[in-house]
């Protein structure tokens, strides 16, 4: 070991005594790192979260994971990956140890060679004789190919974790080395002391002398566990150096309900001890001697021990290059064993109630759906103290923390006057939602006694995920209610008590038709990324929050679609032709009315020709009185001798009571700058000018396009949808505010006599088109809709 000292020094190109500098790839340093302990001495962590305040990790490498498909050699890209993260979170400032599998592959694939060249040499001396025989390997004893594999194996990892200037050490062990003290003392102390140096121990079974395993000497109580795979090796080891996380990577997700790839199997998030009665384990995996059901037992037993577990896939190329290290950031990776089980269901369970819920809650009468809108409307009059006084606590908790920016304070707070709005704005919704679910858009006639219908449908399950906006819960749900979908609500911590009362009398108000868990709340400590991952339970995602927080479920949404906007950056033209009174009340009300809303205006465009005359003082002294700030763009700033602070970005959505001010030479300029600085969301032009403003409403391509109006009436209840789930940028289905119209989608109905057959030849289909007559026909507000096929 002393040997070793010199070599580590060279590679971090200090002493050890001086302190190790960091690799430039990695940007923390190691004295920065801070992991302190959240969890009791002997206790492992109760929560995912909790994960990444793990000191000390041992991550075990399953046969599967290290070797190749062909059992013959190691997956040397996989194995790479592997020890990249590992040094990565060893020189974040952890302790990292290995429990590796690969020195009988590795040795296999060494011993396969040597004895084929030796094959190849004899017959090349004998060939003379005419002795050439069909080449072939013996059968390989597992132990003596473990005995030249161990040296590569090793030699591998050193090479690979030289090149992230970490160091590493061997240690081999055997089950004996586990019941004599003597020698368990001799190896804790050895292992500490490679931790304490910055070494990457790496552990394995001494497959070259260990006895082959007995089938019956597993777990034999709680202080003792018999090493006979690596799987109970790293369980031993994590228990015996008080290790907080042990990660063990098999060629599965996790733990399945059933096994893998059978029908209905279903990956298991959190695994409680006792659960193991309901899993039916299936069997091991194509190298190894272990299976699932060892690595539950000694997952368990590691638990028992105050080591927390996880169980995850790291074969799967889509994940292996970052699997660790998300498990350690508290992501939903694979099986998480705990041993507090939560007070209510999961959020897949919650995903499944809903789904089921929603079913129920489409196939209702609208009449009952209307009514169940309307009791939550009286509700929330009824109920106005009891909200209020929940919204007073989280008002109170968020002004003493002092994290919350005031835009957010203001769209957290609560009034009655809110209260009112939105009851309001609810019975809109319940009167026109009754004829939204199941209404047909089109009927044809494909053939005689052949019809066709396309009729709305809900969506599904839709998840809301909503910061310090209480108000967006009845909203929602309303809508959700009225189009029959199912509903999935992630509400901000900062709004938890006003979300918890307002979820109650939603639930409320579902009852009474018997649909109570159509609308769940997800009040688990579920990660919003964890959430957007859930693509087999949920149909769409309305982020309803900061740009910042629809942007990151944009990226991590990756098979669920994404309705909502990441910025509201709104402009408002104030044409040549403007009128100075339509001018100054729009932009005070665009801007000053509510600075924090998305349809709020951020940029004022103005016309050249209008600097220096009675409309531009009179817009400048509005903005002063209303005290707003104002950030002059490069073009205005050219124009005077002492501007206001010039704008760092064309770009930006203030959400306060400041904006950007430019100059443009006309109408076009101004839509091009709209096209190039924009969000697509909504726009203003201001004019008397009937064509410009044609031209204008015409070319200009955003979700809203207003002309001498208001940027804030873009805005579902001034739409007349009674309420919005959001407002919509994107280019297909909903676009701008999404009322309930925007949460339905469509299905085809074909009813038939049995007899008629479909036919695709070119006759056949000629046919069908003389045939195809319109019985009736309607597409929304299109009644000149074609509806042949």
């Amino acid at each position: 070991m002393l040997q070793r000292l010199p070599l580590c020094s060279r590679l971090w190109g200090v002493p050890w005594s001086s302190g190790a500098k960091m690799h430039p790839r990695f940007t923390r340093a190691v004295s920065q790192a801070k992991f302190p302990v959240t969890r009791s001495p002997g206790k492992s962590f109760a929560h995912r979260s909790e994960l990444r305040h793990a000191k000390r990790i041992v991550v075990k490498l399953g046969s599967a994971v290290v070797t190749r498909g062909d059992e013959c050699g190691l997956a040397l890209g996989r194995l790479a990956s592997i020890v990249e993260q590992v040094a990565m979170l060893q020189n974040q400032g952890r302790e990292m140890l290995i429990v590796t599998s690969g020195a009988v592959a590795f040795g296999k694939q060494r011993l396969r060679h040597e004895i084929l060249l030796s094959q190849s040499v004899r017959q090349a001396l004998h060939s003379g004789q005419n002795q050439l025989k069909e080449m072939s390997v013996p059968v390989l004893e597992a132990r003596a190919c473990a005995a030249a594999g161990q040296s590569g194996l090793m030699a591998l990892y050193e090479a690979m974790f030289t090149q992230y200037s970490t160091c590493t050490a061997q240690i081999l062990v055997t089950n004996l080395d586990f019941h004599d003290e003597q020698k368990r003392r001799n190896l804790s102390s050895t292992l500490l002391e490679l931790l304490r140096m910055n070494i990457v121990p790496i552990i394995n079974t001494n497959d070259a002398v260990v006895p082959p395993p007995v089938p019956n000497s597993d777990l034999q109580g709680v202080n003792v566990i018999s090493i006979k795979d690596n799987d109970s090796l790293a369980a031993r080891l994590a228990v015996e150096m008080k290790a907080d996380l042990l990660i063990a990577l098999s060629d599965v997700q996790g733990l399945y309900d059933s096994p893998p790839g059978t029908d209905d199997a279903k990956l298991i998030d959190i695994f409680y001890p006792g659960d193991q009665q309901s899993i039916t384990f299936g069997s091991k995996s194509r190298v190894g001697i272990g299976g699932m059901e060892a690595k539950v037992k000694a997952a368990l037993w590691a638990l028992q021990g105050g080591t927390s577990v996880v169980i995850a896939n790291g074969t799967d190329p889509k994940v292996t290059g970052h699997v660790i290290t998300d498990i350690v950031d508290g992501k939903k990776v694979g099986t998480f064993f705990s041993e507090v089980k939560p007070a209510g269901p999961t959020v897949e369970q919650q995903a499944e109630m809903a789904r089921q819920g929603g079913r129920t809650l489409a196939s209702l009468l609208p009449e009952q759906r209307a009514e169940i809108i309307c009791h939550l409307a009286d509700l929330l009059t009824e109920k106005k103290d009891d909200i209020l006084a929940a919204n007073k606590k989280d008002m109170d908790l968020a002004e003493s923390s002092g994290r919350l920016s005031q835009p957010l304070l203001k769209r957290l707070s609560l009034s009655s006057a809110k209260l009112n709005s939105l009851a309001i704005g609810l019975r809109q919704i319940s009167s026109s939602s009754r004829d939204s679910v199941g209404r047909v858009l089109r009927r044809t006639r494909v053939a005689n006694n052949l019809e066709l219908e396309q009729i709305t449908v809900p969506i599904g399950v839709l998840l809301v995920i909503f910061e310090s906006r209480p108000d967006c819960l009845p909203q929602v749900s309303a809508l959700a209610i009225a189009s029959g979908n199912a509903l999935l609500l992630k509400g901000g911590k900062e709004a938890a008590n006003t979300n918890h009362i307002l979820h109650q009398l939603t639930q409320e108000a579902l009852s009474i038709h018997g649909v109570r868990d159509a609308v769940q709340l997800v009040s688990t400590r579920e990660e919003v990324e964890d959430l957007c991952r859930l693509d087999k339970m949920i149909d769409l995602i309305i982020p309803r929050g900061s740009s910042q927080l629809v942007r990151d479920i944009q990226r991590a949404a990756k098979g669920i679609p994404v309705l909502g906007h990441s910025e509201g950056i709104c402009h408002v033209y104030i044409d040549v032709d403007a009128s100075i009174d339509k001018a100054i009340n729009i932009i005070r009300d665009s801007k000053c009315d509510y600075p924090a809303a998305c349809n709020a205006m951020e940029t004022l465009l103005v016309h050249r020709d209008l600097l220096r005359t009675p409309l531009f003082d009179q817009i400048i002294d509005m903005l002063r009185v209303e005290k707003v700030k104002i950030h002059a763009g490069p073009k205005f700033a050219s124009y005077l001798t002492f501007s206001p602070s010039e704008v760092k970005s064309l770009r930006t959505e203030y959400g306060d009571l400041e904006c950007c001010m430019e100059v443009v030479d006309g109408m076009q300029e101004a839509v091009d700058h709209i096209h190039k600085y924009g969000s697509a969301h909504t726009d203003v032009i201001v004019t008397e000018n009937e064509e410009t403003a044609e031209q204008f409403l015409q070319q200009l391509d955003s979700a809203c396009v207003f002309w001498n109006a208001s940027s804030r009436f873009s805005d579902g209840y001034r739409f007349g949808l009674g309420a919005e789930v959001g407002i919509s940028t994107a280019r297909i289905h909903a676009r701008g505010p999404v009322g309930l119209e925007g949460l339905l989608t469509t299905k085809w109905v074909l009813r038939g006599d049995g007899q008629t057959v479909a036919d695709f030849s070119e006759q056949g289909s000629m046919k069908y088109l003389h045939e195809n007559i319109p019985i009736a026909q309607k597409l929304f507000s299109s009644p000149s809709y074609s509806a042949s096929s």
